[in-house]
């Protein structure tokens, strides 16, 4: 480092700082310096996870407890582009289509992307050599496929060692197929690296729905600068289409939203084993979750033995006056952001040349003063009036901490449909965040022909649930006959205000099978959930055999509620009032605490009534007539006696 940039560290080194109170940082950890100078420090995933999202509670003191400036550097990598060649020309040469590429660049190159407008299912084997005056050719790289397939598996890229060339000449081998058009061609200009570290990923959960697997993968830190999700499958040969996301606050609900989503494969080209097996990421994950969507189509659900996360680092670079032991602070809700004049460096120290230093894994603050910091009150509601509320659930919390509790299907059919009546109430209410996710649960339906002996083409089937309104928006069933084309619709039967019954169709959907074709399933999307206990399918098989189905599943999305518990306190899950507006909560502030936590699983009892419901039952058909015929014979009566009780006249 120049004697210049030396003086300027010492000068801002030395410079006053904003005031500090060691006692209102939570984490204390210690660096060891071997020499005076430039000293470099990684941050640690679990640094990361206790400090704030932006890291602007980080702090360095030296052993006086002075405050240091510092520069915090997030390294990243330059990104690899692309540029067009000067020019371009192919023909084909017996069993061989050759490429002829004028770079016209004199930036090192280590790749190529082919171009070409023909359809999906080509496999061809590539050769690459480089020269600067198209007489002394050079083999880069040979027996590369390049390849695009039917699923959305494809690869027209040609990568080798990093070089400058003026020429390139691509082979193409067409010995087992027909040639190619190839078009153009992209030269990929190479990027630079930038360190990163891997990350232990744990699959916590893998739900598997119709045509998709779901695993629920733990990060083990919040806040983490994700670079790539790799994953492990068992099967030699696969493709799929796997996306990344993870929760987010969105109109006072977790959602899952999209963070990346790629196409990975592992196939067989001639004996040569292609595989993309990573999902690019390049984004910071706030919580510690993230989910992992498998698009399985009609293939048999993808096992993925293990998952793999690699993350950026973040690094800060001070300047030590002295060797010795300093201290890195965090942990502190309340303090402003630092600023440090080293910023007018940054780039000098980037590229200096900086010394390790060693530290310490994070430690409570012996001297740490929670009253200093922002009150926790944020965490516990009003009070409540529970008189309104028809039902409740005791929540059964394992230990305290932010809990994650599935509603079952009894809440989700007695609550309103949009869930402001629900409240999780101990002693008072408990704030808490609704988690829409992309799992799916089956619900029992018990099927039963329903046929009508006065319309013998028509086949129908009575489903019943456990109980109306459950919000099932999905129904699939499975057929043993392997040929025909049906058209089904479901719908139920409603009763209006008059006490006429009505259909309402709940979906329509076409489903076609030939010989030799995978079995599959049927699978219709409801337009809305059903508000009955019953659901009725029917297809018209025309002058065609009955047809027969089996296996009736209904699905409803998972829905959780995120709250943080006392152990010790009793807790219930209140629901089954209309009257009720949606609670108006601290949400996010709440969701930042709640994403960094793990949470705990905590799971709902039996169900207790607290206020009877009202029941409306409507008279319809001869029922209704015969009650009117019974009312009026009644008043008739009643005025018979009343005129005989009155005095004549």
């Amino acid at each position: 480092m120049n004697r210049a940039v030396i003086s300027l560290l010492f000068i801002f080194s030395s410079s006053a700082v904003y005031a500090l109170t060691p006692n209102q940082w939570q984490f204390r950890q210690t660096i060891e310096v071997q020499a005076p100078g430039l000293v470099q420090v990684d941050l640690s995933a679990e640094t990361i996870n206790i400090a704030r999202p932006d890291l602007s509670d980080v702090r360095i003191v030296d052993a006086g407890e002075k405050e240091l400036p510092f520069l915090m550097d997030h390294p990243m990598p330059r990104a690899e582009s692309t540029v067009r060649p000067k020019d371009f020309h192919a023909e084909i040469i017996s069993a061989e289509t050759r490429l002829l590429i004028t770079t016209g660049t004199d930036l090192a190159i280590a790749g190529i992307t082919l171009e070409t407008p023909a359809g999906t299912n080509f496999t061809k084997s590539v050769r690459v050599e480089g020269s600067n005056d198209q007489k002394n050719w050079r083999t880069l790289t040979s027996g590369d496929p390049v390849f695009s397939m039917g699923n959305g598996a494809a690869s027209l890229r040609v990568q080798f060692p990093e070089g400058k060339w003026q020429f390139l000449r691509v082979v193409v081998d067409d010995n087992r197929t027909e040639p190619l058009p190839w078009t153009g061609a992209r030269l990929i200009i190479a990027g630079s690296p930038a360190p990163t570290e891997p990350v232990a990923v744990t699959i916590k959960s893998r739900d598997e729905n119709p045509g998709m697997t779901r695993l629920g993968l733990d990060l083990g830190a919040a806040n983490l600068r994700i670079a790539l999700i790799r994953i492990g499958p068992s099967e030699p040969v696969f493709t799929r289409t796997v996306t990344v996301a993870t929760p987010e606050l969105s109109e006072e609900k977790l959602h899952e939203q999209t963070l990346s989503s790629a196409v990975l494969y592992r196939v067989d080209l001639n004996g040569k084993i292609e595989a993309r097996l990573d999902i690019p990421i390049e984004k910071q994950v706030y919580g510690r979750e993230l989910v992992l969507l498998i698009d399985n189509g009609d293939s048999p659900p993808l096992v993925v033995s293990e998952v793999r996360a690699e993350r950026r680092m973040t690094r800060l670079l001070f300047f030590a006056q002295a060797a010795g032991s300093y201290h890195l602070l965090s942990g502190n809700s309340q303090c402003d952001p630092p600023r440090y004049d080293l910023s007018q460096l940054g780039d000098q120290l980037r590229r200096a040349g900086a010394a390790e230093g060693r530290v310490s894994p994070p430690l409570l603050n012996p001297d740490y003063n929670a009253a200093a910091n922002l009150p926790q009150g944020f965490a516990i509601g009003a009070k409540i009036d529970i008189t309104p509320w028809k039902f409740r659930k005791p929540i059964q919390v394992a230990k305290a901490g932010a809990q994650q509790l599935e509603l079952d299907p009894d809440v989700l059919a007695r609550a309103m449909p949009d869930l402001r009546d629900l409240r999780v109430v101990s002693e008072v209410q408990l704030p808490y965040l609704i988690e829409r996710t992309s799992i799916n649960r089956t619900v029992t339906l018990t099927a039963a022909s329903a046929n009508d002996s006065e319309r013998p083409k028509i086949s129908r089937w009575q489903l019943k649930l456990r109980q109306a309104a459950i919000p099932i928006t999905r129904i699939t069933c499975a057929s043993n006959s392997s040929l025909f084309e049906r058209t089904f619709r479901i719908w139920e039967e409603l009763t209006d205000e008059r006490g006429d019954k009505y259909a309402s169709e709940l979906a329509q959907a076409t489903w076609r099978r030939v010989p030799n074709q995978p079995a599959g399933q049927l699978a219709a999307a409801l337009e809305r959930t059903p508000r009955s206990d019953t659901i009725l399918i029917e297809t018209d098989n025309g002058d065609n055999p009955p047809i027969e189905l089996h296996d009736f599943r209904g699905y409803y999305p998972a829905t959780r509620v995120i709250f943080t518990s006392v152990k010790s306190q009793p807790t219930a899950l209140y629901y089954g009032n209309d009257e009720a507006a949606a609670p108006r909560y601290d949400a996010k502030l709440m969701a930042a605490q709640l994403l960094r936590s793990e949470r705990i699983t905590a799971a709902l009892g039996p169900q207790e009534t607290l206020k009877s419901e009202r029941v409306k039952e409507t008279l319809s058909g001869s029922a209704r007539y015969i009650f009117w015929g019974v009312l009026g014979i009644v008043v008739v009566a009643l005025l018979v006696l009343i005129s005989r009780l009155l005095p004549k006249p």
